[in-house]
């Protein structure tokens, strides 16, 4: 049959432990040996024993040059993990803080909104009271700002608005007067024109042959031209 495989606990029978003790011991250090050889390593292996006894092995027989190497190196990693955990501590510490003053936010959040007051006492409420108080009159003093500077602005485009509308009424008053000025105009080249045609219109003429052989049978008022003005007929006639 093969070998059991160990249990690892503690040996309860002294002697076995001690015998244990022997044969794993030796092994290690035969191991410990090997693998300073083998791999062109520096191992260094310190065993106590139950009673305080002393065993190590020092791949080049120098135990404290390995142990100061060791500290150097301990030192080093100590150093490069301190940073971090340091790190990581003010971390938390900022975080702590910062829930701290969010719950603190939201229980005055609460208040002013009306609500957990039973767990204040009166100088608190009053100190509430002061603080709505104080923070209407803020709101009122910012409210009347914005009506103001509202009222303002509409009463500068209502001034922009009026004068745009008197610039175009002048315009218009122009217009019309223009288009009056050009009727009138207008009318008097018309009656230009008609009073130069009525005077560019010839006299009816008179056949002088016609005229002497009717002269003894008719009238003289007869021979004169309907189109003489009466004064020249009293003319002739006198």
């Amino acid at each position: 049959m093969g070998r059991g495989r160990v249990q690892l606990k503690r040996i309860e029978n002294k002697i076995n432990r001690q015998v244990t003790f022997s044969k794993r011991r030796s092994g290690l250090l035969k191991k410990a040996r090997e693998i300073s050889i083998l791999c062109d390593a520096e191992v260094g292996l310190i065993i106590f024993s139950t009673k305080g006894k002393l065993f190590d092995y020092a791949s080049d027989s120098c135990m404290e040059r390995i142990l100061e190497r060791y500290e150097r190196y301990s030192d080093a990693q100590r150093q490069l993990i301190a940073p971090d955990l340091q790190s990581q501590g003010s971390w938390n510490l900022e975080i702590a803080k910062l829930k701290a003053r969010l719950e603190v936010l939201q229980r005055n959040q609460r208040h002013f909104m009306g609500e957990e007051l039973d767990s204040l006492s009166l100088k608190e409420l009053q100190t509430l009271e002061h603080q709505h108080d104080t923070a209407l009159k803020h709101i009122r003093s910012r409210k009347n700002q914005l009506m103001h500077e509202s009222i303002s602005q509409l009463q500068k485009k209502d001034k922009a608005l009026q004068e745009q509308n008197n610039l175009l009424a002048k315009k218009i008053k122009e217009k019309k007067k223009e288009q009056a000025q050009q009727a009138q105009m207008e009318q008097q080249n018309h009656e230009l024109s008609s009073s130069s045609i009525f005077m560019s219109q010839p006299l009816h003429s008179f056949n002088i042959g016609d005229a002497n052989a009717n002269t003894e049978e008719a009238p003289i008022e007869n021979q004169i031209s309907p189109m003489m003005p009466p004064w020249m007929f009293r003319h002739i006639n006198g």
